[in-house]
Parts: C-alpha cells; sequence; structure tokens
C-alpha cells in the first residue's frame, strides 16, 4: 500500500453536507478502491482538510479522489507521500 495526502478545499455545497455521516461514506467510498483513511484533520488556512489514506497505487487514489469530489462536492488535490526515512534511502540511490 501506498500512502496519499489529499488536500480538501469546502464549496458552499459542501458545507451544506458536513456530517460525521458524510465521513463513514467517505471511509466506506475509500474502501470500495481498495484503500483505507488513516487519519483526517479539519484545518484553518488555504485548506480546509487534509486526509491521510493508503492505497494500493496511483491509479486507486485517483479513482476515490475524483470520486470523493463528486460525492462530497470538496475540491480534493491528492498527492503521494513517503516518510523522511523512505525518502532517505531513495535520494541515498542517487
Amino acid at each position: 500500500m501506498a500512502t496519499f495526502i489529499m488536500f480538501g478545499r469546502y464549496s458552499a455545497q459542501a458545507m451544506e453536507g458536513m456530517s460525521a455521516e458524510r465521513t463513514v461514506k467517505a471511509e466506506k467510498l475509500a474502501a470500495k478502491f481498495g484503500g483505507k483513511i488513516k487519519a483526517g484533520y479539519a484545518m484553518l488556512g488555504q485548506k480546509d482538510l487534509l486526509i491521510i489514506t493508503d492505497f494500493p497505487g496511483v491509479e486507486q487514489a485517483m479513482q476515490a479522489s475524483v470520486a470523493f469530489s463528486k460525492m462530497t462536492g470538496i475540491a480534493v488535490t491528492t498527492s503521494p507521500a513517503v516518510t523522511i526515512d523512505e525518502f532517505d534511502k531513495l535520494v541515498a540511490e542517487i
């Protein structure tokens, strides 16, 4: 499994649909694409949400990102992430 960070920005439509029920739906949606939501945070500033996820690969993360936006109206930006230890190993090979 690979880690992906999803940043979300609420639209007016997304604000209307805020609920704990929507959070459960988002977890089920991640599972539909073979993934899991590891943690989620509400934020202040340029981004409203930070969601840490695991997915089998880029394709599943992309599918979940688009599906999540369609379901919630939240604009989602998804990026792959590696731990600092993994990053150090990657750059050591360069």
